[in-house]
């Protein structure tokens, strides 16, 4: 294949072009605020875990005050139903098994309201759970907003600068022969660096020293020859340098 040493030196830029573009997406895939996501995800998924236990545990005791203060209230109804039995003109026998029942309810009275006390304290530091667990997840999720923003900021900055560089990518791409063009493409396809600058045996894409044989095949093409490396396959452009 044949090409102005002018145009082939043009690869350059081009390969300068998409080292830049590959220097970006780079920079887009090792985010540091991609990780620090990471981390504050999970800590907001730990942290809403902590709630629903805690949740779940004040829920279960408020359910057990509302029980107790039911029987209290139960016990207070019959309390008072056998005082007005009293009161009514009951017998001597009734009156004694009345007596009898309002020490049986004072004492089941005081044993849950005992209990109802005890639970009470005990739903109170679980409300204090609660309350401490919503706080520290919404601590967690405004640390988790503040590393998303950051991270969208550095995406924007970022795909500013792809979308400039790939502007200037295409207008040297449309600079340079199609057959040319097409030849560098399909060695970048493959990976690796597509063209490189000749510098005395040295290839500028895979940074190896040609042979003798194969710097002399070089040195011996004509100019405007488009010659590659036998190492990476890469386009060798050649200057003032290569000599």
């Amino acid at each position: 294949m044949k090409a102005d040493p002018a145009v082939q030196r043009r690869l350059l830029d081009l390969a300068d072009a998409d080292a830049e573009l590959n220097r970006v997406q780079h920079r887009r895939r090792s985010l540091p605020e991609l990780d620090q996501i990471g981390e504050a995800e999970r800590e907001v998924r730990a942290k809403r875990d902590e709630l629903v236990v805690a949740e779940t545990a004040f829920s279960d005791l408020d359910r057990e005050v509302k029980r107790l203060e039911n029987e209290v209230e139960q016990v207070r109804k019959r309390e008072q139903r056998d005082r007005d039995l009293m009161a009514s003109g009951a017998s001597a026998k009734q009156l004694e098994d009345l007596e009898h029942e309002l020490q049986t309810l004072a004492r089941r009275q005081g044993v849950l309201e005992d209990e109802q006390l005890e639970v009470m304290e005990q739903r109170e530091a679980l409300e204090t759970n609660v309350t401490k667990s919503r706080e520290a997840l919404t601590e967690a999720e405004a640390r988790l907003t503040e590393v998303q923003e950051r991270r969208d900021e550095a995406l924007a900055g970022l795909e500013s600068s792809q979308a400039r560089l790939q502007g200037e990518r295409d207008l040297i791409a449309k600079s340079l022969p199609e057959n040319l063009l097409a030849l560098y493409e399909r060695i970048r396809a493959k990976g690796g660096v597509a063209a490189g600058l000749l510098q005395g045996a040295r290839c500028g894409a895979c940074r190896i020293e040609l042979d003798r044989t194969a710097l002399n095949e070089v040195r011996e093409a004509a100019d405007d020859d488009v010659v590659r490396c036998e190492e990476c396959g890469a386009i060798l452009v050649r200057t003032g340098e290569s000599r």
